[in-house]
């Protein structure tokens, strides 16, 4: 076996100096991001974003997932396919959903380190089509996004996308993350906070849908890091678990197209009928100042002083991630860039 020494060195370190809100010392230390957790277990669980312990989903979920991307076209105001009309990616979710994704600045741009900024900048993704809108608003929880009622909805809708003259039957892509305001029960307790959000992002699939009748896909990111938090907004263990919600959700999704029946949390997730294909997009948890296998860390520097939500160093580092991971998913790449492909 082959030991990678920084990584060594980093997990030994992170036994002494890692303190996660509401874990033990010991305990967090031990935590391990779910895609690197593969078939180990979290209490219980069993690590990898997808089925079986695997950070890649089912082949059926796979070729279903690419259709949906080569299905993406643009489209008139009235979802009528155009070869002068546009596609639109959408965000979907809170105060960090909204930072990470535009950080909006005073002069109504988004700021050049946030994923919009970063994507604006890149000649390699599609401008003339593509019309990337950031939905997510502050204060904006889980609950407020499961029907398709909620006045989340027409916000987004009248403020902004009608300003740029594009309406809902043109969303076909979007990105969420979401959570809940100061969550209280930890797993593996059956009413933990994760398995609400399991629930809630059910919903949340069935309501894009009937607001957005041409969504096509829809990707998840679970929490950032929350150790450094000093309030109890979103600290640990919740951040972290927040990416089991996630996973069990896609499962729910993955299961019932397979065979397996509907989830009774998730709910009737049927991706020809009723919901969206979803998957994964970026995971962005990483225990702290202990290195990833990729490289990613947790310093509070990126953090500002309340530790839960993103500074700018912070905020670059997941827009960094989202338009790596748009660049180059096999589901995504041929809607997204110019010459990508997906398969």
């Amino acid at each position: 076996m082959t030991i990678n020494l920084r990584r060594l060195i980093a997990m030994l370190a992170a036994l002494v100096t890692v303190t996660v809100v509401g874990m033990p010392n010991a305990v967090a230390a031990a935590v391990l991001p779910i895609n690197e957790l593969g078939g180990g277990t979290y209490l219980g669980f069993t690590g990898g974003l997808y089925p079986a312990g695997r950070n890649t989903m089912p082949d059926a979920h796979r070729t279903a997932g690419v259709d949906r991307a080569l299905r993406v076209r643009p489209l008139d105001r009235t979802g009528t396919p155009s070869a002068n009309g546009r596609y639109v990616l959408l965000s979907i979710g809170m105060s960090n959903t909204t930072q990470e994704f535009c950080s909006g600045e005073t002069n109504g741009q988004c700021a050049p380190y946030s994923f919009i900024g970063q994507a604006a900048a890149d000649p390699q993704v599609n401008h003339d089509q593509l019309v990337i809108v950031d939905g997510a608003a502050g204060g904006q929880t889980a609950g407020t996004w499961d029907s398709p009622a909620d006045a989340n909805y027409d916000r987004v809708r009248d403020t902004r996308l009608a300003p740029l003259g594009l309406t809902e039957r043109q969303v076909q892509i979007a990105w969420v993350k979401v959570a809940n305001a100061n969550p209280s029960v930890s797993l593996p307790a059956a009413n933990a906070d994760a398995y609400q959000l399991v629930t809630q992002q059910g919903n949340i699939l069935r309501a894009l849908k009937k607001r957005y009748p041409n969504l096509l896909q829809v990707f998840f990111s679970s929490r950032i890091y929350g150790g450094y938090a000093t309030t109890g907004l979103n600290p640990e263990p919740y951040a972290y678990e927040s990416g089991f919600g996630v996973k069990w959700v896609i499962q729910a999704q993955i299961t019932q197209m397979s065979g397996g029946g509907t989830d009774p949390r998730a709910g009737n997730l049927n991706y020809n009928n009723t919901v969206a294909w979803a998957a994964w997009g970026p995971y962005l948890w990483a225990n702290g100042q202990q290195p990833r296998s990729d490289g990613l860390v947790w310093n509070r520097s990126d953090f500002v002083a309340d530790g839960t939500h993103p500074s700018a160093s912070g905020r670059q580092k997941v827009g960094n991630l989202l338009l790596r991971f748009f660049k180059t998913s096999p589901h995504t790449a041929c809607w997204f860039t110019v010459a990508g492909t997906c398969a």
